[in-house]
């Protein structure tokens, strides 16, 4: 068989062409773009890292500054709680002094005008005892027909007014 004879020449060209061949691909990729690609993805990959890094770092300090803030934010509440409450018990002071001269005018008010009743009702009793002891002198005079003294009309006006 003349094929089986040229097997050897004719693979032995395609082998070394193929070698040839992967050969190149092998320099060329391997040797020439394989470097500067992991050199990129490296590069990359430490960017990456960096910004994570980075990134940690600044949400580190942004909790910190949140919690000033928040330390800051319970001062701040606490203080105006402080005034607050000033204020409160100022304003309760002074609605008691208020409070207090109010009532005093009052209690002088009351006082006064308990004196006029009263001075008003001793002299309405002296009146009606006056007008009681007129209505008395009259009666016994027309009941029977004798005159009694002004002064025993009265003290008898009085004596009834007291017990009655």
């Amino acid at each position: 068989m003349p094929q089986i004879s040229q097997i050897a020449a004719t693979y032995a060209s395609q082998i070394f062409w193929l070698l040839a061949t992967f050969g190149f691909v092998f320099i060329v990729i391997g040797l020439g773009m394989m470097p500067k690609i992991e050199s990129t993805v490296e590069a990359r990959d430490k960017r990456i890292s960096d910004d994570l890094e980075t990134a940690k770092a600044a949400h580190a300090r942004a909790d910190e500054i949140e919690e000033e803030y928040r330390a800051r934010t319970n001062e701040d509440r606490a203080a105006a709680q402080k005034i607050t409450q000033a204020a409160k018990d100022k304003g309760a002071k002074d609605a008691e002094k208020r409070l207090a001269k109010a009532d005093g005018e009052i209690g002088e008010k009351i006082a006064a005008a308990e004196a006029r009743i009263a001075e008003a009702t001793a002299a309405a009793m002296t009146e009606i005892e006056a007008i009681a002891a007129e209505a008395a002198l009259e009666l016994v005079s027309k009941v029977s027909g004798t005159k009694a003294s002004p002064a025993a009309a009265t003290q008898a006006v009085k004596a009834a007014l007291a017990n009655g």
